[in-house]
């Protein structure tokens, strides 16, 4: 198979893909039904889930005994939790407490 050809394919299987995940909860389930338990069990339980391995997995590296002790990483969090129970807007916390991060590892620390 060619560069391209091969290329081609793999364009091709991840659009179908996107396609098929995209649209299988409307095949799966009946519009006018209640979901199944355990799909709302899911939907109620993994986003927070998710989001506590994210935490701890971009954390797993902060060494509070060097370096500048975890304060820009701590300090991030809190703003991200502070703002986040003021706002209630994940978008804005993430961003704003990203942004601070990257100021403070770039100016401060």
């Amino acid at each position: 198979m060619t560069g391209f050809t091969q290329s081609l394919v793999i364009v091709i299987a991840c659009a179908l893909t996107t396609v098929a995940v995209r649209y299988l909860p409307f095949i799966l389930f009946d519009h006018g039904k209640e979901p199944p338990k355990w799909i709302k069990y899911l939907g109620d339980v993994l986003p927070p889930a998710i989001m506590s391995v994210l935490v701890i997995y971009c954390l797993r590296n902060v060494n509070l005994l060097a370096g500048s002790h975890g304060i820009p990483e701590l300090l991030c969090i809190a703003v991200a939790v502070l703002l986040h129970l003021w706002k209630r807007n994940v978008l804005l916390s993430i961003c704003v407490s990203t942004v601070l991060y990257m100021i403070l590892v770039q100016t401060v620390f």
